[in-house]
Order: C-alpha cells, then sequence, then structure tokens
C-alpha cells in the first residue's frame, strides 16, 4: 500500500512540475502538415490541433500563417507540436508531444483511440481524447518566459556538400520589400519570390521560397538562401538590394 501511494505521490508530483514548466510558455507552433501525414493538414489534424491548444490556453498558430513579431522574435518562447500515431489493424491511435526549442519532450499525452472506419472520423475522435489529458495541466502562462540556453561560442570549420547551385545566382538582382515582421523579395517584373521573417538574430532570418522553407542570411557580405532538400543542404547566394 505504502509503495502504491509513494508512486501516486510521485506521479502527482511530476505532472504538477511539467504544468508549472508549460507555465514558462505562452505560445505554441503546429506545422501545417505532420510527419505522417500525406498533405498539409490532412483530415484537418493541424486545424484542430491549432484550436485544441488554444483553447488550453496558449496563444497558437500554423507554421503557414504570418506571425506576430513577438511571436518570430525568439525560437524558445513556445512550444512546438507534434501528432504522432501508432496504428494497428482496427484501431487509429495518435498522442500528443509538446517540445521545447532544443527538442527536448515536455509533455506527452494520454493516448487517443478510435474505432471508427472513417478515417477523418477516427482520427478526429482519437485527437479529441489525446487532447482531453490536457485538462490536468490547467495551463496559464505566468509571463517569465524561458531564457535560451547560451553555448560557448567555438569558432569551427565545417565542411558541408551542397548542390551547384551555391555558385550560381537565382536572380541578377533582387529587392526587398518590407511587409509585416520582415521582407518580401522581388524581381523586376515585379514576382514575389521569397518571404523572409525577422528572428532574434541580425541578419539571419526564417525564410520561404514557394512551399520550400529554409533560412536566409548574409555573410561575409553577401545573402543566401539555405534549406534541405533529400536529405542534402542547398546554398543558394541571392543578389538582393535592402
Amino acid at each position: 500500500m505504502k509503495k502504491i501511494l509513494s508512486i501516486i505521490a510521485l506521479l502527482v508530483l511530476t505532472s504538477n512540475v511539467v504544468a508549472q514548466d508549460l507555465n514558462n510558455y505562452k505560445y505554441a507552433l503546429v506545422p501545417s502538415k505532420f510527419s505522417f501525414s500525406r498533405e498539409k493538414d490532412e483530415y484537418r489534424l493541424n486545424t484542430l490541433s491549432k484550436m485544441f491548444m488554444q483553447k488550453y490556453g496558449f496563444e497558437s498558430y500554423l507554421d503557414s500563417e504570418i506571425l506576430p513579431s513577438d511571436f518570430a522574435s525568439d525560437n524558445c518562447n513556445k512550444v512546438y507540436v507534434d501528432v504522432v500515431e501508432d496504428n494497428s489493424m482496427m484501431i487509429t491511435k495518435v498522442k500528443v508531444v509538446l517540445k521545447d526549442c532544443y527538442n527536448q519532450v515536455l509533455f506527452t499525452s494520454d493516448e487517443g483511440k478510435s474505432k471508427l472506419k472513417d478515417y477523418t472520423a477516427a482520427y478526429n475522435q482519437a485527437l479529441r481524447e489525446a487532447f482531453a489529458s490536457f485538462e490536468k495541466l490547467n495551463h496559464q502562462y505566468n509571463g517569465n518566459g524561458v531564457t535560451p540556453k547560451k553555448e560557448p561560442q567555438v569558432e569551427t570549420k565545417v565542411e558541408v556538400k551542397v548542390t551547384n547551385s551555391v555558385t550560381s545566382n537565382v536572380e541578377t538582382t533582387l529587392f526587398a520589400q518590407p511587409i509585416n515582421n520582415g521582407f518580401q523579395i522581388i524581381n523586376a517584373e515585379p514576382k514575389v519570390l521569397y518571404k523572409i521573417y525577422k528572428t532574434s538574430t541580425k541578419d539571419f532570418f526564417i525564410a520561404t521560397k514557394g512551399t520550400t522553407q529554409g533560412v536566409f542570411f548574409s555573410r561575409n557580405n553577401e545573402w543566401f538562401f539555405e534549406y534541405y532538400q533529400n536529405d542534402k543542404l542547398v546554398s543558394e547566394k541571392v543578389e538582393v538590394k535592402f
């Protein structure tokens, strides 16, 4: 009996510690596509996840939305939402996982299950059941925020294999137009080629080029757009005037 009571007390204490840690976070970022999905917002899981995170006290955004400056200025002021599946032949099973900016797991929900045959209905029911365990968190942002870890600055030389695009300019000369939280990079037509969003680091932006997501930054007074393609880093030099 004492062992059982000790285990229960430990679980309650752990739950309280997790809830307190999550209270340091104001925001939540939900991807527009989960890793097991075949397309964006499949079965409306991403939209529903955003809605549930808002319901349980987080100011939430999809990564495809225009983000407010306070949200985008710091990678560590938000939790990163993921949904993972563990389906069996007749049962749809999902869990919701919250991580920090260092990819450390902060919270994992109870498993949500559904035996419905329709995929949309099954995933929706399982997701709702998984999010029900968020009730015990009673999340309330405490205003403290999270202080990013300061890593020691060590100069290292890194060799990176990139495609031939690293030596070629995407356009002869492009121009930067201010938008909310950043810039859009246009050519002479004018056609929007990139959208870049400010971060807490000077001359370092989160960037999109069509459906491709990456980073846009200055190195030795030159601008580059870098992204991953088939698990290989691609670097494009961009001639742009700000």
